[in-house]
């Protein structure tokens, strides 16, 4: 039986300050998360349960990557649960651990608001003539691409090459709905003037644990944020990094379906294509969404046909299961954009960044006679995924009412202070607004404590469905300090 499919995103902005007489991104993300106003505990991010070599295919620590460092980098843990910290040369959010794909999309949602704040307050530390400006995209335009991902709570019992052999086909072909769209092509792919996704060019491998370079369709890093015996962690690199809120709960909840059914033993064999990394970029840079891809027994199908399918065998499966009410918008979410995209992709630019960003640049284009390379065109790219919402195309779209939403301002805004009820988060958060000055150190699976004992104490956080309002409000209630809290919880570790 499937595990229930806790969910959360990780996003890294692109950052620059315009006018810099030295540019220094490090510099400038770091002055962005320490100028966060909001409520927060910095913290030290404690690597002592992580494990970024493990590798799911068996391979130890050793033969894998080592830490990054991020641990010494400028980190704090928000009242949401979320973590806001420097990563290399971006300022990253990863939102806390979230019941269902809405709720995951809402957080994602949060994140962003969160970040246009801190870049406002560090505004004053630049000079008069600079400004700090952050985008939520993946590609700078100089060949580097910084990622957007995902991760979903798996059983430990499954096997890992199941998860391979399913899931491959569908992430490369899911871009028809999830890319935010892209001028050029990079990383020597064919020449294009626009595409669907901005990371389809950048993945060089099928399977593979590295996430910066030789990124891979499938990433196999076994890192589970909770018990190992119990679950794994899908770590999902290949993904844009999205604005509309319809295309964030069609990415997360499609996907989260597609693992709940292969769990539930519910897939019939796979879809496996001939050559997957050349589908990748094939598939973004078809904007009829016509050209077929080659499956490996012979046939041959579009992104937009074996959608269809994926679609086809959920609807199936939820028939089948006492799923949660969220499912069912995803599934007609998920069945609207693809027949609009069957019918006139156009027609999904009122929830789809693709579609949107691409009927911006067609009116300048047209109206102007703009070629799609010029300085102009690639400024009104970028600037569609500016956070500021006083200058992010977007939020322009949105303000005219030519982009739905799911949410309303009032309820991205509680997800900006409030954790979710029901996972482990909540724990976190009420302990950061609580007994933030006596926290320490956190990560997912624990936070670390000093309330003037001989040694820091630790809160193993292993289960990520505890911790939850229900198990937890009356023992915070009744928790006056940290000390108390760790008393009632048995002194911790």
């Amino acid at each position: 039986m499937a595990v229930h499919k806790v969910l959360g995103t990780e996003t890294e902005f692109g950052i620059t300050v315009r006018n810099a007489r030295e540019p220094n991104p490090v510099l400038a993300s770091s002055s962005v998360i320490n100028s966060y106003a909001g409520r927060r505990a910095r913290i030290q991010w404690s690597p002592e349960e992580e494990s970024p070599g493990r590798d799911a295919r068996g391979f130890g620590p050793e033969g894998g990557m080592a830490s990054d460092g991020e641990a010494g980098m400028v980190n704090v843990v928000l009242t949401n649960g979320a973590r806001l910290y420097v990563d290399h040369a971006h300022p990253e959010y990863s939102t806390p651990e979230c019941f269902d794909p809405l709720e995951a999309a809402r957080y994602d949602k949060a994140g962003e608001v969160i970040i246009a704040r801190a870049a406002a307050g560090a505004q004053h530390l630049v000079g008069v003539d600079e400004r700090i400006i952050i985008h939520k995209n993946n590609s700078d335009g100089r060949g580097n691409s910084y990622g957007a991902h995902e991760n979903y709570l798996l059983s430990r019992q499954l096997p890992f090459a199941e998860v391979i052999r399913h899931l491959s086909s569908f992430l490369v072909t899911r871009q028809i709905f999830t890319g935010s769209g892209k001028l050029g092509s990079e990383n020597g792919r064919p020449k294009v003037d626009y595409q669907i996704s901005q990371r389809a060019d950048f993945f060089e491998e099928e399977v593979g644990l590295e996430t910066t370079l030789k990124r891979p369709i499938i990433n196999t890093r076994d890192e589970p944020h909770g018990d190992p015996s119990k679950y794994r962690r899908l770590h999902v690199i290949m993904g844009d990094a999205n604005l509309s809120e319809i295309q964030t709960l069609l990415k997360l909840g499609t996907t989260s379906l597609l693992l709940a059914a292969l769990e539930d033993g519910a897939l019939p064999q796979p879809i496996q294509l001939a050559r997957p990394v050349e589908a990748t970029w094939k598939v973004s840079h078809d904007l009829t969404l016509s050209n077929p891809l080659q499956i490996a027994d012979g046939s041959s199908a579009t992104a937009l046909e074996l959608q269809w399918q994926y679609y086809e065998w959920m609807a199936k499966y939820l028939e089948t299961q006492e799923a949660l009410p969220v499912y069912a918008q995803v599934l007609a979410e998920w069945e609207s954009v693809l027949s609009d995209l069957e019918t006139d992709p156009s027609r999904t630019a009122d929830r789809l960044d693709w579609t949107a960003k691409q009927g911006i640049l067609n009116a300048y284009h047209e109206r102007d006679g703009l070629a799609w390379d010029v300085a102009k065109m690639r400024m009104l790219a970028l600037q569609y995924h500016e956070v500021d919402p006083a200058r992010g195309l977007y939020h322009k779209l949105v303000g005219s009412g030519r982009m739905r939403r799911l949410f309303t301002d009032a309820e991205i805004e509680e997800a900006v202070t409030t954790p979710p009820a029901r996972t482990r988060a909540y724990f976190r958060g009420e302990c950061v607004a609580r007994y933030g000055s006596a926290l320490v150190a956190a990560n997912w699976d624990s936070l670390v404590f000093d309330v003037g004992a001989e040694s820091y104490k630790r809160v193993p956080m292993m289960e990520p469905l505890r911790g939850t309002r229900e198990h937890v409000s009356r023992l915070l209630d009744e928790s006056p300090d940290a000390a108390r809290l760790l008393e009632r919880l048995g002194g911790a570790r």
